[in-house]
């Protein structure tokens, strides 16, 4: 590819703050609001006009990881700044009773997309943190292995953002890149997790699809049914679709695309030419499911696609090296750590090609399973290697392909952004991320709500 010289030039300071957060998804909005709740000055940035990330530009529209099972029990285990979250959405009326599946052993919460954003918007202005929408993640300033400055491009132009700490909360770890931190990308061998493209169907008959549908997975008994009654005429792009009512029953939430790049594998949301090229392959996909909906499914007849997400769900791109990295068999094994921060519930989810692999803990094999099927989340995975004023909280944060198809959820999501920005808030200026008491740390998470499932430990 070619290329042409830009010119260097003084960037103007949008301000000086304690924390900077980049990214207002899950780990986003837990960690802005912990830091400012813990008394730092804190920013918020964030490419698009809203927050919520996934959940609202994905269009995932569902929490995942809040719930675990305990001695064959289903309870809540991911608490904090989620439950302030949760409540004010509940008082917009757009919270969903929680869903049980896989035989009762998964449970989410469908929501609004509205209520959301604008539950996000109310959290982070009562809690005094500073956003700055529409604001594109371009580059860093380093000194020494400190991050000095954000560079962002904005509608005013290129500015530069200054910060004591820094909480990468992207998604992608754009800024460990950018920063020079380690990091792997996919499953290191050219995919990854496959994303997919998001939409909503509304106008559908509730009494007709609910018994038709009914289960998390059912609809893939309908997708075969059509196609060995009408050979050739439906083609999909993976196996286990998942097809669920939203708050309001003649809305259903639809993720049944799968993005592949032009060699077959899951599209690379770091490459500009893939992820164009793959908006393209999900819009058409939906088109393509959306009359096998209407033709095939009952109560779908009459139904229209309503919303399809701004951009496609991306579920993994680039994963720092941090001081541990969360496995696959840290999920199977429901492991423990000295360092627990908070909880995953969520069971490894592989997006491969044209299937879903689900592999829950080992000693979760029924709902009656005793003891915790859930492990650990450890202090050290937000932790990069070789940047000193800066953590990593999210999909991107330290984990193996295989662990982050568990921990990459809103749940685990949650509890890391609020772990990042409550440790934040307690450095000063001259202190290294590597240096958080992580004792004092957990007393603070603690005293704020955290469940830390540390009564039989």
């Amino acid at each position: 590819m070619a290329s042409i010289f830009e010119p260097a030039r003084q960037l103007p300071i949008y301000g000086e703050f304690d924390v900077v957060v980049v990214g207002g998804g899950p780990a986003g909005l837990a960690a802005s609001v912990s830091a400012a709740r813990h008394g730092s000055r804190v920013l918020l940035v964030e490419r698009y006009g809203f927050l919520g990330g996934m959940g609202t530009a994905g269009g995932v529209t569902n929490f995942a990881g809040l719930y675990g099972r305990k001695n064959g029990e289903m309870r809540q285990v991911v608490h904090g700044v989620v439950d302030d979250l949760l409540a004010r959405m509940a008082a917009l009326g757009g919270v969903n009773a929680p869903q049980d599946g896989m035989q009762g052993r998964i449970r989410v919460q469908s929501y609004d997309v509205s209520s959301l954003k604008c539950a996000a918007d109310q959290l982070l202005l009562a809690s005094g943190v500073q956003i700055l929408f529409h604001a594109w993640a371009a580059s860093v300033v380093m000194q020494g292995s400190r991050i000095q400055a954000l560079v962002v491009e904005t509608k005013s132009g290129r500015m530069a953002i200054r910060g004591a700490r820094f909480i990468d909360c992207s998604g992608d770890a754009d800024i460990a890149h950018f920063a020079g931190a380690p990091y792997e990308l996919g499953d290191g061998l050219g995919s990854g997790l496959y994303p997919t493209t998001m939409f909503r169907v509304g106008h559908v008959d509730a009494a007709l699809a609910l018994p038709a549908v009914g289960e998390f997975t059912a609809i893939n008994s309908w997708m075969a049914k059509a196609q060995a009654d009408k050979p050739g005429r439906y083609r999909f792009a993976r196996e286990g679709a998942i097809l669920r009512p939203q708050k309001n029953p003649s809305e259903w939430r639809a993720n049944v695309t799968q993005i592949a790049n032009a060699a077959g594998q899951a599209m690379d949301a770091t490459d500009a030419r893939q992820l164009s090229d793959g908006e393209l392959v999900g819009r058409l996909q939906i088109a393509s499911y959306f009359a096998f909906l209407r033709d095939e499914v009952p109560g779908f007849a009459n139904a229209s696609i309503v919303d399809i997400a701004a951009q496609i769900g991306v579920r993994e791109t680039r994963r720092i090296q941090g001081q541990y990295v969360l496995t696959g068999e840290d999920i199977l094994n429901a492991s423990r750590f000295d360092d627990a921060i908070g909880i995953n519930a969520w069971p490894m989810e592989l997006h491969a090609e044209g299937r879903i692999e689900w592999r829950f803990p080992h000693n979760g094999a029924n709902e009656n399973s005793k003891g915790r099927v859930y492990n650990d989340l450890p202090w050290r995975m937000l932790v990069p290697r070789g940047v000193d004023n800066l953590l990593v909280a999210g999909r991107c944060a330290s984990m193996t392909h295989e662990g982050q198809s568990a921990a990459r959820v809103s749940g685990a999501c949650f509890v890391m952004g609020q772990a990042a920005g409550t440790a934040a808030a307690s450095l000063s200026a001259a202190q290294s991320t590597a240096d958080v008491d992580v004792s004092a740390l957990q007393k603070l998470l603690l005293r704020d709500g955290v469940y830390l499932d540390s009564d039989d430990a």
